[in-house]
């Protein structure tokens, strides 16, 4: 035999070989494949028959339906639109689940600058450097308000502005206060050195604190030891 027949004899065998493994993997998918019946188990762990010979899987679960299990628990009730009611939710049970209101932040362009020569025009305001300032928290004394202790009037308000002056004696004060001058007088917390210029006032009775403000403590005291515009005249 000469050598192209050797080389077509040994094409033609692989080629059967091959041939002959598509076969078999062909036959091997038909066998695993997912639609072929898998046989049921036909007895339990105890032995005890479960099916009968020969049903599958399929079989077995057309045959027994699903159990519902604690329906009631599992699934919400069906209602009514019209069943449905909604009611207030119930307060805290303690002071500590209440939310603490937020202070209120000064704006972000204020700054605490120093304020020269102050000149008290009432109780509670002052003039510096061109502004009008209000001393936060307190309520002023008008200038032109008098007072009346164990039947005696006196110019209270005066005298609570020439005690604001006398106790200022033109020291600077340190007011958070907008960059620009304002021709309106506004509203700003102060210091003198480190004494808060609200609470000097309202405790020694030569301003009233507001409602919603921080020195209310201090007008209880100031009213008690009969301070300023609570006692006599001064």
């Amino acid at each position: 035999m000469g050598r192209p027949s050797r080389i077509r004899l040994a094409v033609a065998l692989a080629g059967l070989e091959l041939l002959a493994g598509l076969l078999l993997i062909i036959q091997g998918g038909a066998l695993l494949s997912v639609d072929r019946p898998v046989p049921a188990p036909s007895h339990d762990i105890r032995g005890k028959q479960l099916t009968r010979p020969g049903a599958t899987v399929l079989d077995a679960q057309r045959r027994e339906p699903a159990r519902k299990i604690a329906q009631d628990l599992i699934a919400p009730p069906q209602l009514d639109s019209w069943e449905i009611e909604r009611i207030e939710p119930r307060p805290p049970l303690s002071e500590l689940g209440l939310a603490v209101p937020p202070k209120t932040p000064m704006p972000q362009d204020w700054r605490e600058v120093l304020l020269y020569a102050p000149i008290a025009s009432s109780s509670a305001i002052f003039e510096s450097m061109g502004r009008t300032v209000v001393i936060s928290g307190v309520q002023s004394i008008a200038t032109d308000k008098t007072c009346s202790f164990d039947d005696v009037v006196w110019p209270c308000g005066q005298r609570a502005r020439a005690a604001f002056n006398s106790w200022l004696r033109g020291r600077a004060l340190k007011c958070f206060v907008p960059p620009e001058v304002d021709r309106f007088a506004i509203a700003a917390p102060c210091r003198l050195g480190r004494q808060d210029v609200g609470a000097w006032l309202v405790s020694n009775g030569w301003a009233l604190s507001l409602p919603s403000g921080i020195y209310r403590k201090a007008e209880v005291t100031a009213m008690d030891t009969e301070m300023g515009i609570f006692g006599p005249p001064r």
